[in-house]
């Protein structure tokens, strides 16, 4: 399976990103959040709908930067909106959740840490990790859980400001320490392009699409994840 994760779109097209998808086989691309720039609406489904005619799986949540409305338009368009829900994909499980914690800018979807960490938990607890990770007869490596967050966690490579300071979540880190998901995808923090490790977590942040480049992921039969970041053009 070929996944391809971007963020931060911010209503600007990127003509790399289809040129991408012409020539390549993506199974399923993942958007975690910030689709528009405090809109407009339009751009997300026009966005999504045409993203989805290359053949790809979309799978999206909101940043703190989309406004009320953003997660109906994801459902309207031929994307699935991952938000505050599970969303099952062959032998993935993804955990969703977007929005931020606090920001400077008082953007429009931001949580504070409590709120963050007590909406995530819910996520979590609505389908047991463990279980996931077991082995089936249809999937004797189990099942590869991955948190979709718009936030990346605190104190990582994926979530430092120009000036080197720590911005994300505290809240997301906590989600990743207790339940060990395989992967997190995020974004948020443009200049932050970057993979990290929370103990066997693996956290990708693609940066910004305008800068061009997205967090291509490939998993084998044997749930082996190679993950390496691409140049959309």
């Amino acid at each position: 399976m070929n996944i391809l994760a971007i963020s931060d779109i911010h209503a600007k097209e990127h003509e790399g990103l289809y040129n991408y998808l012409e020539k390549n086989n993506i199974d399923l691309l993942i958007i975690s959040g910030d689709i528009t720039n405090f809109g407009p609406l339009e751009f997300v489904s026009d966005f999504l709908n045409k993203l989805a005619s290359y053949g790809s799986t979309i799978i999206a949540i909101p940043g703190n930067c989309d406004p009320d409305g953003v997660i109906g338009k994801i459902n309207e368009s031929d994307a699935i909106c991952a938000h505050d829900d599970v969303i099952e994909y062959g032998n993935l499980v993804i955990y969703g959740f977007g929005g931020s914690n606090p920001t400077p800018f008082d953007t429009p979807c931001e949580f504070d840490e409590e709120a963050l960490y007590n909406s995530i938990k819910s996520v979590m607890e609505s389908k047991n990790i463990i279980s996931v990770k077991e082995s089936t007869d249809k999937f004797p490596h189990g099942k590869i859980p991955i948190l979709l967050t718009h936030a990346p966690p605190k104190d990582t490579e994926v979530d430092k400001i120009g000036d080197g300071t720590h911005v994300g979540s505290e809240s997301v880190r906590k989600i990743i320490e207790e339940y060990q998901p395989r992967l997190n995808l995020c974004g948020h923090i443009h200049e932050a392009k970057a993979f990290d490790m929370i103990e066997g977590t693996v956290i990708a942040n693609p940066g910004m699409l305008k800068d061009g480049y997205g967090c291509l992921i490939e998993i084998d039969t044997n749930n082996n994840v190679i993950a390496n970041f691409i140049e959309l053009k």
